[in-house]
């Protein structure tokens, strides 16, 4: 296993080369940058050009790729335009929220899912399981937007039961209440991204039981008298869950980089937020960072979904 860990995380390094370099081709190709309408239009453009280049924007893209590689290096990912600080800072501001979400919409994600599919599996054609049918087909069925506006709408302005906008009370100032702010805050969007997010899990399980409830083995089990209760937990269920457990890396980091759209609706201050507003401004550094982050995301939960089917089943092993 450490061999595997060791060869991949290797791997990465010329992936990571790679998508840096795609995205500093791109973004030498969109318009604009940090100074297009952010600043008075009446300034003179010979000032502009002197702030291009003193930024060194008009650079050639292997001089600027260079540099940045370099100060990258030394732990220098350079500087938001937008918010006059470094760009580890601003991401860092954010990284904090963006994870708590994440890891709190996980729980519930799998505290919701696996049940309903394992209890829809088992109970197939029952009432239950038409009940779970049309809650998987209504969650796969409606936009990200439309259920995050519908939650803030009822349980934000209606009820009242939850905050709608904002991750942190500003009134909050001990230490237990800013925890407990923060978590109040928490609730709403990760039940949203929860009930987003339970689709394929039940959905995988209600398939691999029915499926496995008519195999061969589990009929020879069976036939010698193995307990029904004891078919199901060590055998049914284990093999079920193989497709979530291979699957578990690629939720966590779909959460964390899928959350931009549930943290722009009810205005988390998260890297979702973060992004876009960036893309707003043209703040490219930031932007740069965020999607090399997020494709280090990708390639680490790749390699914790591997790592994760190598453990629930000994027999598979990946190079």
């Amino acid at each position: 296993m450490w061999k595997t860990i060791f060869r991949r995380l290797l791997l990465m390094i010329p992936q990571m080369i790679i998508l840096s370099l795609l995205i500093f081709i791109i973004a030498e190709f969109m318009p604009g940058d940090p100074f297009t309408g952010m600043i008075d239009p009446n300034i003179d453009p010979a000032q502009l050009d002197v702030l291009r280049e003193r930024f060194g924007l008009n650079d050639p893209l292997p001089v600027k790729y260079v540099r940045w590689v370099g100060n990258a290096l030394q732990g220098d990912f350079g500087r938001s335009f937008n918010y006059k600080t470094s760009v580890v800072n601003v991401i860092g501001d954010r990284l904090g929220n963006t994870v708590r979400l994440s890891l709190l919409s996980t729980v519930l994600t799998y505290m919701i899912g696996l049940p309903l599919g394992i209890l829809s599996g088992r109970f197939n054609d029952s009432a239950f399981d038409k009940t779970v049918i049309i809650y998987n087909f209504v969650s796969f069925a409606v936009p990200t937007f439309v259920l995050a506006l519908l939650m803030v709408y009822i349980f934000g302005f209606n009820l009242g039961w939850f905050p709608s906008r904002g991750s942190i009370d500003v009134s909050a100032v001990t230490f237990w209440e800013r925890t407990w702010s923060r978590t109040y805050h928490l609730i709403l969007p990760s039940i949203t991204t929860a009930v987003l997010g339970t689709v394929g899990i039940i959905q995988y399980l209600r398939t691999e039981i029915i499926d496995a409830k008519v195999s061969d083995y589990v009929k020879t089990a069976r036939s010698k008298g193995v307990p029904i209760n004891k078919v199901y937990s060590k055998h049914i269920f284990r093999n079920a869950s193989l497709p979530i457990a291979s699957g578990f890396g690629y939720t966590i980091v779909g959460l964390l980089t899928g959350s931009i759209f549930i943290e722009r609706i009810f205005s988390y201050s998260g890297m979702g937020n973060l992004f876009l507003d960036s893309i707003n401004t043209r703040d490219y550094s930031v932007i740069f960072v965020l999607v090399l982050f997020y494709g280090f995301l990708g390639l680490i939960g790749t390699l914790i979904s591997d790592l994760i089917l190598m453990a629930v089943d000994p027999r598979i092993r990946i190079d």
